[in-house]
């Protein structure tokens, strides 16, 4: 797995929160940047108007089943918009394995089944009205709200992609062993700039990495050298090597990426980052960077998440409006998981 932003996962907060009667307007105002044509906030209120609440309460219900699901579908829209735009591409199977599903970078991504459930009950009350990577978008931003984080406004509109390429997705994602100049770079060839980075590297704050993506990189083979990364707390990477085994490649063993708060969307990210107990070395790179590393060190000591909220809601505004398909580009496709060469 080369995500930046690998596997996450979400407490099972399928409750409405007291006191927020309409949670989308929690992170209000107006949305970041130029407007994208084709997308907008509340793009079906009339072509089909529950689609926000359909894909909610599927959400809730795949939380309740399983739920390390949610942040799985989170990590699911980077996949999607970081390659080849927010168009849907990554459900497309490949009947010669070389889409986007099988490259290296979709290495344990989650979620195919829960997109196209979620799409088969929004299909039976709209018909060919709504894009998958539309859902996608939407199911990513209940993933955070269902974890305690921010209901933001996802604009909608995107249509439907008709290519996937095994080689966009191992080009364009970034490995979580990049340092902080190959990050800044990943993020500037997609439009995307530091605070983006820094602000949706913060989803760390939730979930869980297999050993497999970084034991070797920080535990055991550091720089090649055969040895742990210096950086890394000494005390953590003693729990860290009780749970992963030196030397076995696809170790699928799961660890928490925030151990204090896992499964709550606060900063308990920056400051594992700050303390150097993050998992990956592109984590740990952020404090490389005088603006990155400010951030970081702003946001672990903070005393309300009001910021990182309202600069994520930014974040994932700006990630969700990259290459999009609107207008009589793309389709929209009754199954997501359509077959290309």
């Amino acid at each position: 797995m080369r995500l930046l932003l690998p596997l996450l996962v979400v407490t099972l907060a399928a409750s409405w929160r007291p006191g927020l009667a309409d949670p989308v307007a929690a992170v209000g105002g107006a949305l970041p940047g130029l407007p994208v044509a084709g997308l907008a906030v509340g793009f079906y209120n009339e072509s089909c108007p529950e689609v926000e609440d359909m894909v909610l309460a599927e959400m809730r219900a795949i939380v309740a089943k399983d739920w390390t699901v949610g942040p799985a579908l989170l990590r699911f829209m980077f996949h999607d918009c970081l390659v080849r735009g927010c168009d849907a591409s990554i459900m497309l199977k490949s009947r010669s394995d070389k889409g986007e599903r099988d490259a290296v970078s979709s290495y344990g991504l989650r979620g195919y089944e829960e997109v196209e459930q979620i799409k088969a009950k929004v299909e039976a009350a709209c018909p060919l009205t709504v894009s998958c990577a539309d859902i996608i978008a939407l199911a990513a931003r209940d993933a955070v709200y269902l974890s305690n984080g921010p209901r933001y406004p996802v604009e909608t509109g995107r249509r439907d992609g008709k290519v996937s390429a095994e080689y966009d997705a191992d080009n364009d994602l970034p490995p979580p062993s990049s340092n902080i100049v190959d990050l800044k770079t990943y993020f500037s060839v997609k439009g995307l700039g530091w605070k983006d980075l820094v602000v949706l590297s913060g989803s760390h704050t939730i979930g869980r990495a297999q050993c497999s993506t970084f034991a070797s990189d920080r535990l055991y083979n550091f720089s090649g050298k055969g040895e742990q990364d210096p950086s890394l707390n000494k005390t953590y990477a003693a729990t860290l090597r009780e749970a992963c085994e030196a030397g076995l490649e696809n170790d699928t063993t799961p660890v928490e990426m925030d151990p204090i708060s896992p499964g709550t969307f606060d900063l308990g990210y920056y400051r594992d980052v700050l303390s150097n107990t993050s998992l990956f070395l592109s984590d740990q790179a952020l404090m490389d960077d005088r603006w990155t590393r400010a951030y970081v060190e702003r946001m672990a000591a903070a005393e309300s998440t009001e910021e990182f909220f309202a600069d994520f809601a930014v974040a994932m505004t700006n990630m969700g409006r990259l290459e999009v398909l609107t207008g009589d580009n793309g389709e929209i496709r009754e199954t997501c998981a359509a077959f290309v060469r």
